[in-house]
């Protein structure tokens, strides 16, 4: 069964910085780097929003509200695609989830909580 873990949230104050990490099991290169990786986030009582994604096309696609503080990036070698997020608020207090697509598969992490707060 395929699974995405990700990693990396915790409690941050405001102005402070995370890296997220998410590894999918059992990928091999060919499909790491094949899949169409982002980050979502869902915040309490609201739905879940993309925060940014690396399009088809391969650049990266950001939600405007984290646009110039969040920078996904992927690590071919290790296979791990990271979010690091800089200058938080705590409107950015929110589970982060990764998300995979691949020849029409759709794939979810668990998620990692991030609680932006002083």
């Amino acid at each position: 069964q395929v699974q995405l873990v990700e990693s990396g949230g915790g409690l941050v104050q405001p102005g402070g910085s995370l890296r997220l990490s998410c590894q999918r099991s059992r990928i091999i290169l060919s499909v790491f780097s094949s899949s169409i990786w982002g980050w979502y986030r869902q915040a309490p009582g609201k739905q879940r929003e993309l925060v940014a994604q690396f399009t088809s096309s391969g650049g990266p696609n950001y939600a405007d509200s984290v646009k110039g503080r969040f920078t996904i990036s992927k690590d071919n070698a290790k296979k791990i695609i990271y979010l690091q997020m800089n200058s938080l608020t705590p409107e950015d207090t929110a589970v982060y989830y990764c998300n995979s697509l691949w020849a029409g598969s759709e794939y979810w992490g668990k998620g990692t909580l991030v609680t932006v707060s002083s």
